[in-house]
């Protein structure tokens, strides 16, 4: 394929301005020392377009974009629940999770552990995202980015790979959160208008005269299958998307871990000035995950049409951008570069975040700003170990990215089903935590552990079971494991801090029409597509 004159200009541009944008948005004030709120928590001054805008682009990046148009163009739209019932878990997260976070003060999700049950499981914990977040997501995106700069513009792929990379690091280095969230209001904006334009190319080109609405009814008739929201157990793909349990299954499990539990997604509304400000934000990214199915998953769809026979379902959309005119791609390419880049950014920072406050800081007894409010005399350390623990975590992933995404067929289902084996550990260990009292550290670990070995089980001895389905079970045996240890094992004295006093599940008048909006146009949409 390759980039003309003016595509290459036009990347090349926004390559600049949004460096140098992140540049700007992270200078601190003359004599002001960069301390661990700072670069972490962006001072804990974001407002509420930045943390919608960047909840979205933290989530949205090659795996998404190519990963579920390539679902897509292999399963149809039912790949959508995803996106629709993460809109109505955000809003769950808002009203119920958040005033309990930051009444806290929580800023990780592993010190939120060690507050409610003690500091074995913050170890624990923090160990384990920091490998899924290495190994399963940095290196997903930054795989399946190089996939889409290689076919798009026709850089070899190792290059693409360590250049994503590489310019994700020195991108928010220097800033932390702060330089990710402030900017990605104008990634979010191109990444949405370079998709739609995407969606609205595709379905012209197969309407012909009849234009978009032609196209995509046309679509609609000549793949009817692929508009089928729920699957049903005859499909070749209920494995992956078994029926009603993406409305009231394992989707659930999946997506409360996802959106209310994990570091580099929460990181945004922890850092809000305020809870009615974090509220605004979380509702605006629900508005915005509704429609990300027209964005990614539309031009998956289309391919089946448009390009037949493909070799791999993730090249589907890299193959659509070549009904693009020299400059139109650029701009769509640069959108692509952009959800790339600001969601390597968030994962990058985040493993710095719980790499040094929840190891680093803990291990050498040091207190930070992020957790006492006071600026310790190591501040400026403790951001350094930060930025190399950035460096480090981008590094390894460049390097295991092909061994460990490159044989994947569908990268994006094997994201889901790879991270399914902790997911239902994860949120029994939090929704207890965060609700049910008598919860304990020796049920907290026992939920932890029984996710992982049964799932393994299921993987191994029962292969074709479906795995949200195989995370419902899941997740009532580490339930069941985890509240009998809680009720048999003494708690130790004074191990849950977390407090509930001031703590209110009342919301805005704007959250809560924000809220049925969502709920009424989901109930529309899968009156319509069911």
């Amino acid at each position: 394929m390759g980039l003309s004159t003016i595509d290459i200009v036009v990347v090349a541009a926004y390559a600049v301005f949004i460096f140098v944008l992140a540049q700007w948005v992270s200078r601190e004030k003359a004599g002001h020392q960069k301390d661990t709120s700072d670069y972490f928590l962006a001072s804990k001054s974001l407002p509420w377009w930045a943390i919608g805008a960047s909840l979205i682009a933290a989530n949205i990046s090659a795996e998404q974009i190519v990963g579920m148009a390539g679902s897509g163009y292999a399963i149809g739209l039912a790949i959508a629940s995803y996106e629709w019932m993460a809109a109505l878990t955000l809003l769950i997260v808002g009203k119920y999770f958040l005033p309990i976070f930051l009444r806290n003060e929580i800023y990780t999700m592993p010190q939120f552990l060690e507050q409610r049950y003690g500091p074995s499981i913050r170890t624990i914990m923090a160990l384990f995202w920091l490998a899924l977040y290495i190994f399963v997501n940095l290196t997903s995106i930054i795989w399946l980015g190089s996939i889409a700069v290689n076919q798009v513009a026709g850089v070899d792929q190792n290059i693409a790979l360590f250049a994503l990379g590489a310019f994700a690091l020195l991108y928010q280095i220097k800033g932390g959160l702060k330089a990710v969230a402030l900017t990605d209001i104008v990634q979010v904006t191109l990444l949405v208008a370079g998709g739609l334009l995407v969606s609205a190319l595709t379905l012209s080109e197969i309407g012909g005269d009849a234009g978009i609405l032609g196209g995509f009814s046309r679509l609609t008739q000549e793949v009817p299958g692929h508009f089928d929201m729920i699957l049903s157990p005859d499909n070749p793909h209920y494995k992956q998307l078994p029926g009603l349990a993406v409305l009231i299954g394992g989707m659930w499990i999946a997506n409360l871990s996802y959106w209310g539990f994990n570091q580099y997604i929460i990181q945004r509304a922890l850092a809000a000035k305020s809870l009615p400000e974090a509220q605004k934000g979380i509702v605006f990214a629900a508005f915005l995950k509704l429609l990300m199915p027209l964005v990614i998953v539309v031009p998956g769809i289309a391919a089946v049409v448009l390009a037949p026979g493909l070799e791999r379902p993730d090249q589907a959309y890299p193959t659509m951008l070549r009904l693009l005119p020299p400059g139109l791609l650029g701009l769509v390419f640069a959108a692509l570069i952009a959800a790339i880049v600001a969601s390597t950014a968030s994962k990058i920072n985040s493993i710095a975040t719980i790499f040094t406050l929840d190891l680093y800081a803990k291990y050498k007894g040091v207190p930070t700003a992020a957790e006492d409010g006071e600026p310790a005399r190591d501040e400026r350390k403790l951001v350094f170990v930060g930025r190399v623990a950035a460096s480090v975590a981008i590094l390894i992933a460049m390097l295991t990215a092909r061994p460990l995404i490159g044989q994947s067929d569908q990268a994006f289902q094997f994201i889901q089903e790879f991270s399914g084996f902790f997911t239902p550990g994860i949120t029994v260990i939090f929704l207890l935590g965060l609700f049910w009292k008598r919860a304990n550290e020796a049920g907290a670990i026992a939920a932890a552990v029984s996710s992982v070995v049964v799932s393994f089980l299921f993987y191994q001895f029962l292969p074709d079971f479906p795995f949200l389905n195989r995370m419902s079970v899941v997740f009532a045996i580490s339930l069941a494991l985890a509240v009998v240890l809680s009720l048999t094992v003494n708690a130790r004295a004074n191990s849950n801090l977390i407090t509930m006093q001031g703590v209110s599940f009342r919301t805005t008048a704007g959250f809560n029409a924000g809220g049925v909006a969502v709920i009424l146009i989901l109930i529309a949409l899968y009156a319509t597509w069911w």
